[in-house]
């Protein structure tokens, strides 16, 4: 699957002052990242407050997307809960004709087992029609889904193809690189560790802050993963303040605060997150004129 080399960014979903969705300002980001080097766009992600979007929304982004994008790039779908049934029929209900991939969250709240993790992705693969990136956050979802169940699903399934992992554990994108199949993509979830990740035989990353620089950040990634560390650190070195600073109160108001500075889109983000502090924006505005943004 190497149309999945590379950055993809997750989405964020902009909005108006009366909190509906910003067609117009997502039309800009998407073209944005497709002019300067995006491998791949991954549509309603956590960045993308899927929490929040409703259905119908939803379905209305990914028309959108998939109109504007118009097969320049492979689009990846969030499909992904704590319910894996309503999962099973959202897959089954849900045209995925411009979708290349799916990105399945591991459960939140529930707190399964390792053996549920495996059966909930199990049921998940077995009725999906697309290629699946398992994706592992404990920081959110209150469960780490251990190496060890992600290469079992891995070896037991063709169409789990990949993790996108965000532990933000070196050990355990370590473990993954170690005992992985040899097609399987580990993709960092993480973006302050993607260069290292990518450097030790990562396939790439699905980025937040890559959609706000995706020329810098494609670029670093592609330089990590052919092995350039001096060139490829010396960009993460220039990028580490930003990178730090937008998860530095929640995310997605931190890259909606970039990319308002950016001119864009707004800032604006749906209960129960609230925006960027000014002292978070003033920030952001420093580093990016450091990178010669502003």
């Amino acid at each position: 699957m190497t149309e999945f080399i590379g950055t993809g960014v997750a989405l964020i979903t902009p909005f108006k002052s009366d909190l509906s969705i910003d067609f117009d300002a997502l039309e800009r980001l998407v073209e944005y990242n497709i002019e300067n080097g995006t491998e791949y766009l991954v549509i309603s992600g956590t960045t993308g407050e899927s929490v929040t979007v409703t259905p119908e929304e939803k379905k209305a982004l990914i028309e959108f997307i998939s109109k504007v994008n118009n097969g320049r790039l492979p689009l990846v779908l969030g499909i992904g809960g704590n319910n894996t049934a309503t999962i099973i029929e959202e897959i089954k209900t849900t045209d995925l004709s411009d979708i290349s991939a799916i990105l399945s969250v591991s459960p939140y709240y529930s707190k399964p087992t390792q053996e549920g993790l495996y059966q909930h992705f199990k049921a998940i693969a077995e009725v999906s029609p697309l290629p699946i990136i398992l994706y592992n956050v404990p920081g959110r979802t209150s469960k780490n889904m251990e190496p060890e169940t992600t290469i079992r699903l891995a070896n037991d399934f063709d169409n789990i193809i990949a993790v996108k992992e965000a532990g933000n554990n070196v050990h355990q994108y370590l473990e993954l690189l170690r005992t992985k199949p040899k097609d399987f993509l580990v993709l960092s979830g993480d973006d302050d560790l993607a260069l290292g990740v990518a450097l030790a035989g990562g396939s790439g990353v699905i980025s937040v802050i890559g959609q706000a620089l995706p020329k810098e950040f494609s670029e670093m990634i592609r330089l990590g993963i052919a092995g350039n560390a001096k060139a490829s650190y010396d960009l993460h070195f220039k990028l580490m303040p930003i990178t730090s600073l937008i998860f530095s109160e929640n995310n997605p108001a931190g890259i909606k605060a970039v990319l308002a500075a950016l001119n864009i889109s707004e800032s604006h983000v749906r209960l129960p997150l609230v925006e960027a502090t000014d002292q978070l924006k003033k920030d952001i505005k420093a580093a990016l004129s450091d990178l010669g943004k502003s």
